[in-house]
């Protein structure tokens, strides 16, 4: 059974961090657009978050399946607890960044996408430090 949750741990990875890499690039190639075709591109693009945010869900799911033999040992272990730490805040984030999602759907567009952009940058650093913290504790 571990073999297979490592096996969704890694999907998950690959689901989530492919979403950060792919928005990126999106909004890079697509920065020269008139503001308003860049407004209703952004538009479009928000429901690929949702790849984003299966993957956030199977690694955490995953995640604590792996962790199993390392709950007792938690405290002992400086760099598992911070990157658990991360993961809880890396979900307050992807959920900050959820509900301006929606909000732009319906409401200012141009005000909830401003306030998603540094929300996202965020998201992207914390999955890459998770993902830093989780080499150094599991080498």
């Amino acid at each position: 059974m571990r073999d297979i949750m490592l096996i969704v741990h890694f999907i998950g990875l690959a689901m989530f961090l492919g979403t950060g890499f792919a928005f990126m690039i999106l909004e890079i190639a697509n920065a020269k657009l008139e503001k308003s075709d860049l407004l209703k591109f952004s538009i479009r693009i928000l429901p690929l978050s949702r790849i984003g945010h299966i993957g956030l869900f199977l690694l955490i799911l995953s995640g604590g399946y792996l962790m199993t033999p390392y709950w007792q040992a938690l405290g002992s272990i400086l760099y598992l607890k911070i990157k658990l730490g991360l993961v809880i805040l890396l979900a307050v984030v992807i959920s900050i960044i959820a509900i301006y999602s929606k909000k732009a759907k319906t409401d200012n567009a141009e005000k909830y996408l401003a306030k998603i952009e540094p929300y996202s940058k965020a998201a992207f650093v914390l999955g890459f430090a998770i993902i830093i913290l989780a080499v150094l504790t599991f080498h």
